[in-house]
């Protein structure tokens, strides 16, 4: 009886530990996107989609849409460029670190540029704002409760 334990017994054990503990990781991973982000961001002025809708078409608005390529390619706000956000590393979204192509921003500083991804759980769009203040941009706004709200809000889109 204890071979029968330490053979089959316990690879059943150990084989279940190990789905656990997959399981556990797959879980905490899909929770850390379900993180929302903060309601205010230093520096940076934080716009509702009927605010951004009156601003569409605007010379000098730049809109940027942080979600992935094909999140964009499926729908986006009207005139928004694709910039997607890539992250870096992994864990919790409040303390991964990522990077965007910042060449694609204007030149000019004082340039208005509104930030967007899905919502009030997309980190990329906070971060991109975070990184545009810092680079030295003026006028930055972000559009957190994102492109969920606007299609929710059954606001025109492009595909």
């Amino acid at each position: 009886m204890k071979n029968d334990f330490k053979g089959g017994k316990m690879k059943k054990i150990t084989a279940a530990l190990f789905v656990l503990v997959f399981m556990f990781a797959i879980a905490s991973m899909a929770l850390a996107d379900e993180v929302p982000t903060p309601t205010k961001l230093d520096g940076v002025k934080i716009v509702t989609s009927d605010e951004v809708k009156g601003m569409l078409g605007q010379k000098d608005v730049h809109v940027y849409d942080m979600r992935k390529a094909l999140n964009y390619g499926k729908g986006h706000l009207q005139g928004a460029t694709s910039l997607p956000f890539k992250w870096l590393s992994e864990g919790e979204p409040s303390t991964r670190t990522g990077q965007f192509d910042m060449t694609v921003l204007p030149q000019d500083k004082n340039a208005k540029i509104i930030f967007h991804s899905d919502g009030p759980n997309g980190w990329k769009s906070y971060y991109a704002a975070k990184m545009s203040k810092e680079a030295g941009y003026k006028n930055v706004m972000w559009f957190r409760d994102g492109f969920d709200d606007w299609s929710n809000k059954g606001y025109p889109l492009e595909h």
